[in-house]
């Protein structure tokens, strides 16, 4: 092959080329036929959106970086792709595209749109991870929304519902008015802003026959904040007035010891509240005195169930105030905030107000703020199951490992059950269905799973296996079918059985995963859910290992937000710079730390590749079989050196071969070569990708193209046909070739395209030379070669340490060169090399040949010893500008004086007297301009070299 053969330029655009035949060839398709040691990952099942942002390029990097690694070392890699399916936005998306509401349209057909517009998503999205060049086993791919995976969820609720760990319950439950829906704890954000703490006036009550009266006091004035007999509380929701069922103080604030016991009533609305007790008040906040309503929050739940309070509803589902509201029926909750602090101004109740911050839990969705509404929903028993979801968590390895902290810090903070039920339509329908005429529950059969009970009543298999209508013990066949559904990560939180096939038998086979990897944002919710579902389910962690990415940050430091108008769509990158670009940028990151995007690291990505294939574009004409000059090639040259057979199988002598003929530069760049890979393994299985390829960067860029390459060309351009120069020139063949190889397969995973672009060259034409003839040189791609192996015997420390003082002599000298604008390859003379100590002197000795003839040195010699060199002055000429003005009319004389002896002449007297006396008028060095160059013990013109932190000193002569 000739350099004209292999295209000048590297061209990204041939990614696709590689994609397809990856497809083609079902080259990631996992076989599982026990052959090889199984690997499973569990993937995380995006929410289908269209398009993938550039937290799913960071996210899937990682999955792909170890599952490529894995195949190589040996592994059977399962790397599936699921996808999440269900929830709002889909929903509200097609509102929007089809312009309705949801129930303007039957259940079923407002399911089919959204299932239509799932459809079009995944494949976009599917689209884009194979651009990325992503190597999932599409054959295993999983959605949440088919019939197939919808019964299992179905089963894993049938299941935990048989086993006590869900139930239905009227409780207060996280509720969004916009989304019109109950949600999750897990699913609330919490947003800092700015509020008042309104501080209103509840006035005493006195018993009476007829139940209880104001107090009235002297001091009493509706315009007064004196509360006498009465409690003056703070609160940040007055619209909740209405709501109020007691105040509670601290039994220890003696501001309060006399109304204790007693009641007060609420402003407005006027019903009478106790005053109660509890140590939980913070007596310094506000007054000390707090309303208790429900629900402003969660505290006001604790204290309701504590004291056993009423539960009066003022907020409907839409969040708009109900009749319990009075006055403010049918307002929206700011509205009804706004009114109720003018009437409580306008009363007298409300005595002044201060700004105050204020956390405020939102929809995770829409940011719309929640409330807390008591509804009839299904719950996950989650407190029954705190201890096994820690014991879980305490068995698979985190990493990092600070990570787990925040699932351990979120269970701990539990206190409600997981509610699972949403009051939507495009999810896993809960397979229940409610007698219509005693409203017993009845929960689906397994026969009946996959089902939606809106759909279709309950059957029974009876005693002859037939399938007939189920009939309540009650006598009625009329039966309501549950309308709300299951949360999303009910159907998300058993990817790790779905992958494995659960629950047929052989589940065990592929269960627990080997691997789950998944951002930090979703530990609460994801990682949580899965490891208490598959604890209640099975018994088993989900997974042996957890690995956590970050999130990307713009280039204006902020996380990527279309609000923000920092997002860099993966597309607009992969069509400058092509996906391996990409992948080397979310490569170069740790594990759990943000990650900042930046255009800058695309490029240096980008160039080094192109340096990588210039290397390798330089080196294929050496180590290549050239078709147009194969003629000329001897067989003779070839079969006298020991090279070449290096190749063979079970080649016991290898190592030897290799310690007794490589040179030292040779051994230098294998023994690093080998220290890479040492640590190339190490990193990716501790998932350090950026190690990896900062490391493999280096070696590449400095130590193999600016050192190694141009030492050894001299080698290989050799015409010397003796013994040693043809082994020396198959060595320097040898080892180009091994670290070409090598270092494709470690950045395989990394770059894939680039490496199976390169490797292709090394299968597709043929060596001179070490080539096994009893081998299959048609490897298809690089992924079905093996991951370098490390030879320990060839790592030498000192050879390392020796070959690094080489090559820095050898740089030193070339920058001479290029300081002093002389062309690379111009030849020196003479170069002499002292050096200060004999250790030093025999280190780089052996690397003599390699420094002359990289340099292009004619003659170069090592000396011990002290350097002796003089200033020799070459050119004297007068200083007129000192001269001129200071002698003015004698000045004549002075210049026919200098010219009348010699330079030497002058030098000498000025060197023994200092001064020069021409007839009275006496000059210096100050009035003549002295041009001097140094010269060596030949008496000829050298130049001195003398490196920092070095013991040597470098005669140069031109």
């Amino acid at each position: 092959m000739t350099k004209k053969e292999i295209p000048k330029e590297y061209d990204h655009k041939k990614e696709v080329i590689w994609q397809k035949k990856w497809q083609d060839k079902n080259t990631h398709k996992f076989i599982g036929d026990g052959t090889r040691p199984r690997y499973v990952i569990d993937t995380p099942p995006p929410y289908p959106t269209g398009s993938i942002h550039m937290g799913h390029v960071l996210n899937w990097s990682y999955i792909d970086m170890v599952a490529r690694y894995k195949r190589l070392r040996g592994y059977d890699v399962l790397f599936p792709q699921g996808w999440d399916c269900h929830g709002l936005p889909t929903e509200v998306k097609v509102e929007e595209t089809h312009n309705i509401k949801k129930n303007d349209v039957s259940r079923l057909e407002f399911r089919d749109m959204c299932v239509d517009l799932t459809k079009t998503n995944i494949k976009l999205m599917k689209n884009q991870m194979k651009t990325m060049g992503f190597s999932q086993d599409w054959s295993m791919e999983y959605i949440t929304m088919t019939p197939e995976y919808m019964k299992r969820t179905q089963y894993s609720f049938l299941k935990m519902y048989e086993e006590g760990l869900i139930y239905q319950g009227i409780h207060p439950v996280n509720w969004c008015p916009r989304c019109e829906t109950a949600i999750a704890f897990a699913e609330v954000e919490y947003n800092s802003n700015k509020t008042y703490l309104n501080y209103v006036k509840f006035r005493a009550l006195a018993e009476t026959d007829d139940g209880y009266g104001v107090v009235k006091t002297d001091k009493d004035d509706k315009n007064s904040s004196n509360m006498e007999g009465g409690v003056l509380i703070a609160t940040t929701r007055p619209e909740l007035m209405s709501a109020c069922v007691g105040v509670v103080v601290n039994p220890k604030d003696e501001r309060y010891s006399d109304i204790l016991g007693k009641k007060v009533e609420v402003p407005l609305s006027g019903q009478a509240v106790e005053v109660i007790a509890d140590e939980e008040v913070d007596p310094n906040f506000g007054t000390g005195a707090v309303m208790v309503c429900t629900f402003g929050d969660k505290t006001d739940v604790t204290w309701v169930n504590k004291h056993n309070l009423d539960i009066i509803e003022p907020i409907d589902p839409q969040g708009k105030m109900t009749k319990s509201a009075g006055r403010y029926e049918g307002m929206d909750l700011k509205e009804c905030k706004l009114q109720t602090i003018d009437d409580l101004k306008s009363e007298g109740c409300l005595i002044k107000q201060e700004e105050v911050d204020q956390n405020v839990g939102q929809c995770w969705r829409c940011k719309t703020p929640i409330e807390i509404l008591v509804k009839k929903q299904w719950f996950v028993a989650v407190n029954k199951l705190v201890d096994d979801i820690k014991e879980a968590s305490s068995d698979i390895k985190w990493n990092p490992k600070h990570m787990e902290s925040r699932l351990l810090n979120w269970v701990d903070s539990m206190e409600w059950d997981w509610c699972i039920s949403r009051q939507r339509i495009f999810a896993t329908p809960i397979p229940v269905w409610y007698c219509k005429e005693c409203g017993k529950v009845h929960v689906a059969q397994l026969h009946e799973i996959p089902i939606d009970p809106t759909q279709k009543s309950p059957t029974i298999i009876d005693s002859k296996k037939q399938e007939k209508p189920y009939i309540c013990e009650c006598g009625s066949s009329n039966f309501r079918g549950e309308e709300d559904v299951l949360d999303t990560w009910m159907d998300s939180s058993i990817s790790p059985l779905s992958i494995a096939g659960w629950p047929k038998e052989d589940y065990s086979e592929k269960f627990p995963a080997d691997l789950r990897p998944q951002g930090h944002d979703i530990i609460r919710t994801w990682a949580f859910y899965t490891i208490l579902r598959t604890k209640a389910l099975t018994g088993l962690k989900p997974f042996e290992e957890i690995e956590i990415n970050g999130m990307v940050f713009g280039e204006d430091g902020y996380k990527m937000s279309k609000s923000r108008g920092n997002v860099i769509a993966p597309d607009d990158v992969i069509i400058k710079y092509g996906a391996d670009a990409l992948r080397i940028w979310a490569s170069n990151s740790v594990p759990g730390s943000d990650v900042p995007f930046d255009w800058n690291d695309i490029k240096y990505g980008y160039k080094f590749l192109r340096k990588f294939w210039n290397a390798f574009r330089f080196i294929s004409i050496h180590i290549f079989n050239d078709k147009n000059d194969s003629e000329k090639k001897t067989d003779d040259e070839i079969n006298r050196t020991v090279f070449n057979d290096f190749n063979l199988k079970n080649s016991g002598n290898l190592t030897e071969i290799l310690n007794n003929h490589l040179q030292p530069l040779d051994k230098w760049i294998i023994s690093k070569l080998n220290n890479i890979v040492n640590l190339a393994s190490e990193s990716f299985e501790s998932y350090n990708f950026a190690t990896v390829i900062n490391s493999t960067q280096s070696f590449v860029w400095h130590d193999f193209c600016d050192d190694y390459i141009e030492a050894v060309k001299y080698r290989l351009y050799s015409k010397e046909t003796d013994e040693k120069a043809i082994n020396s020139k198959y060595a320097a063949k040898y080892t180009l070739k091994t670290i070409i190889e090598t270092v494709l397969k470690l950045l395989n995973p990394i770059t894939p395209h680039f490496a199976d672009e390169v490797y292709s060259y090394f299968s597709n034409e043929t060596l001179y030379w070490a080539l096994d003839k009893t081998l299959d040189n048609k490897i298809e791609s690089i992924e079905n070669t093996d991951w370098p192996k490390v030879n320990n015997d060839l790592i030498d420390l000192k050879a390392e340490e020796e070959g690094f003082k080489a090559v820095n002599l050898i740089a030193e000298i070339r920058r001479f060169k290029s300081n002093s604008k002389l062309p690379l390859n111009t030849p020196l003379s003479e170069v002499n090399i002292y050096f200060k100590n004999e250790q030093l002197f025999k280190s780089l000795e052996k690397f003599k040949d390699d420094i002359k003839g990289t340099l292009k040195i004619n003659n170069l010699n090592f000396k011990t010893g002290k350097l002796e060199i003089i200033e020799k002055v070459v050119e004297i000429t007068p200083a007129m500008d000192k001269i001129g003005p200071e002698f003015k009319g004698e000045a004549g004389k002075i210049l026919k004086y200098l010219n009348s002896i010699s330079i030497e002449k002058i030098d000498n007297i000025l060197s023994n007297n200092g001064k020069i006396d021409i007839e009275g008028n006496i000059i210096t060095n100050e009035h003549l301009n002295m041009k001097k160059e140094v010269v060596g013990s030949s008496g000829k013109k050298v130049e001195i070299l003398n490196p920092e932190n070095s013991d040597l000193l470098i005669e140069i002569y031109r």
